[in-house]
């Protein structure tokens, strides 16, 4: 029986990740900043711990814990939208310390086992802001595109030891807790003010307005059964849309 185990799986994307492999038979080891099992199925086959990625002691505790794994998904993660010029270097500096060096850390805690055994899969969840050009973006696009170049040459790297790298570009999901932290809760159809700077808002008011009436299409279940596949490829794809609305940016690429 084959072990995952997945960061950020305490709602939205990682969560019903957790709960999709658990339904196949997987164990499953769901990490979390706040360990909450009762978010997941109760089973014999699931195992929580706690693993914030921006703590190196908590990545090295997690992985002792967990013994030998199979598949490595990294989901953690936090959104930004806003425009650059009002985004404080420091805010930058978080979203960086999540969604790009703490998937690298957790990357490197999990490299030495797979690698001594010759066989493995780090399973990389980015997004499809990396398919295309959005606006209000910059500082989350650069953090996710960041590991995208590093999943790309990882795998370049891997495959001499029979591991594999893979990356997983979800589509937009604004039901997620995640949208709603990118935003700071502010409802979009309502308010700019504390989103944006005043000079930006006509700009932001058009650009928010076309995205938050759109039909999303992109499900929870659709970014499970995309990491899913990614964990199971051998055909040597490296990035995986997950969703209509990433499907359509990547083939209109």
């Amino acid at each position: 029986m084959q072990t995952i185990l997945i960061t950020g799986a305490s709602s939205g994307y990682g969560r019903e990740t957790a709960r999709h492999f658990l339904a196949q038979g997987w164990n499953v080891i769901a990490t979390m900043r706040t360990p909450r099992a009762d978010v997941l199925p109760e089973s014999d086959r699931l195992r929580v711990l706690e693993l914030d990625v921006t703590r190196p002691d908590t990545i090295t505790a997690a992985f002792a814990a967990a013994g030998p794994i199979d598949a490595l998904v990294n989901n953690a993660g936090v959104g930004l939208i806003g425009v650059f010029e009002g985004t404080p270097m420091a805010r930058v500096r978080e979203i960086f310390e999540t969604n790009t060096f703490g998937v690298m850390a957790t990357t490197q805690a999990v490299l030495p086992q797979f690698r001594e055994r010759g066989s493995g899969v780090v399973v990389n969840v980015t997004s499809s802001v990396v398919l295309g050009h959005m606006p209000l973006s910059a500082v989350y696009k650069a953090s996710k595109m960041a590991i995208e170049g590093f999943t790309a040459s990882l795998a370049l790297e891997l495959a001499e030891f029979g591991v594999r790298a893979r990356t997983v570009e979800p589509g937009a999901c604004l039901t997620t807790n995640f949208a709603a932290g990118a935003t700071n809760n502010i409802d979009l159809t309502a308010s700019l003010e504390g989103l944006v700077p005043a000079p930006y808002e006509p700009f932001a008011k058009r650009t928010l307005g076309g995205f938050v009436n759109q039909e999303l299409s992109t499900r929870e279940s659709d970014v499970a059964e995309t990491v899913w596949r990614a964990v199971h490829d051998t055909t040597g794809q490296l990035r995986f849309p997950a969703g209509p609305d990433a499907l359509w940016l990547d083939q209109a690429r």
